[in-house]
């Protein structure tokens, strides 16, 4: 039960984190801007961003209850409280300032966190890490696409 108990507080709070970066993007991807932008011939169309994160965000949450009721340590709260700020952040930076560059910096800094969160936790979590490959083969992507964007306009 406990469990459960985590995967709903989990769920609040990476839901609420997407909530917050859709309202700091502004108008994000509808804008005149990202909409005039040189972007990569693999930019998927505007749904699967949607479908993604909600699959990424329903397996994280899921990884990270099974981590907090593993190891309810600081370490494991810091990681998420920055994965959480760096996600939010990129939203604001990218699509509301129009700081590519500095946008590149954060989803990086996201995406090793990420990484850390898989690689450090993997002999615990065992075979549950695969719950949080969804949110790391995304960041991979969504940096490409960032970077990308930076060096071709």
């Amino acid at each position: 039960m406990k469990l459960f108990k985590y995967i709903i507080v989990f769920l609040i709070i990476n839901f609420g984190a997407l909530a917050i970066g859709s309202w700091l993007m502004d108008n994000g991807p509808q804008s005149h801007w990202y909409i005039n932008l040189n972007k990569a011939p693999w930019t998927p169309p505007g749904w699967v961003f949607g479908a993604a994160w909600t699959t990424i965000m329903v397996c994280f949450s899921i990884y990270m209850a099974f981590l907090y009721k593993l190891l309810t340590s600081e370490k494991v709260i810091v990681l998420f409280s920055i994965q959480f700020a760096l996600n939010v952040v990129w939203n604001y930076v990218f699509f509301n300032q129009h700081l590519v560059a500095l946008g590149l910096a954060v989803i990086l800094a996201l995406t090793l966190v990420v990484a850390f969160f898989l690689l450090s936790f993997r002999k615990e979590l065992k075979l549950k890490s695969v719950l949080i490959l969804p949110y790391f083969i995304w960041l991979c992507i969504a940096t490409s696409l960032n970077a990308y964007i930076l060096f071709y306009n």
